[in-house]
């Protein structure tokens, strides 16, 4: 390899270990926020809200939506240790949280801004909505149907609104808005602390550019 080339992959190589090691902290991070849930006083007990897809949105912005997605994916499966749905629960989180970070990363990495961030991530949370219908109704809730019966879980959405009839409308009427709601309080949390984390996030890679610029050969984030 001759010198030329060598001093090239150097940064690099120093990126991608950047980047694996940001992706490893915010998974842990990621990982620890599942324990923090709690109830919402309008919805049923039991579901919670958590705000751990939130390192995997601050993983796309810094790193691009494959790391975003990785978080996802490195924290249901460390949750997989502790589960109580046989991995099922876990699946919907990650399709979801996948759902919500790729669209926000993709759209951040074509358009860097503030206004592209916010809207690739509310886009994101959009569909992370949508598809928690289908993943609830086909994948989520038949499980829990072994540990509380159908009547019973229809039975404490109509506690709260009476009007619904079955569990796609609780799904719909309930649930979607409520997993959009989680994503838009990941975004906010996101636009507020993204920037003063942004030195930690992306030091390693600016020493690397830094490099590669003064070597003549600088590249794009």
């Amino acid at each position: 390899m001759s010198t030329r080339n060598a001093t090239s992959a150097k940064p690099t190589k120093q990126r991608d270990v950047w980047k694996m090691t940001m992706t490893a902290m915010l998974s842990a991070i990621a990982f620890v926020l599942m324990f923090f849930e709690f109830s919402v006083p309008i919805m049923p007990s039991f579901i919670k809200m958590d705000l751990s897809e939130l390192p995997a949105l601050i993983g796309a912005f810094a790193m691009g939506p494959v790391s975003g997605a990785m978080v996802c994916l490195v924290k249901n499966l460390l949750h997989l240790f502790m589960t109580t749905t046989g991995g099922v629960g876990e699946l919907s989180n990650f399709l979801l949280g996948a759902a919500f970070v790729v669209p926000a990363g993709l759209v951040y990495q074509r358009w860097k801004g503030r206004k592209s961030a916010v809207a690739g991530a509310l886009a994101g949370a959009v569909l992370m909505a949508s598809i928690s219908i289908v993943s609830n109704y086909f994948i989520v809730y038949p499980v829990y149907y072994n540990f509380m019966p159908k009547e019973a879980i229809l039975a404490a959405y109509q506690m709260i609104f009476p009007k619904v009839e079955n569990i796609l409308q609780c799904l719909i009427v309930f649930n979607a808005p409520f997993t959009f709601a989680k994503g838009v309080c990941s975004v906010a949390i996101t636009m507020l602390v993204y920037k003063p984390l942004s030195p930690l996030l992306k030091g390693n890679y600016r020493s690397a550019k830094t490099v590669q610029k003064n070597t003549g050969k600088g590249y794009q984030a």
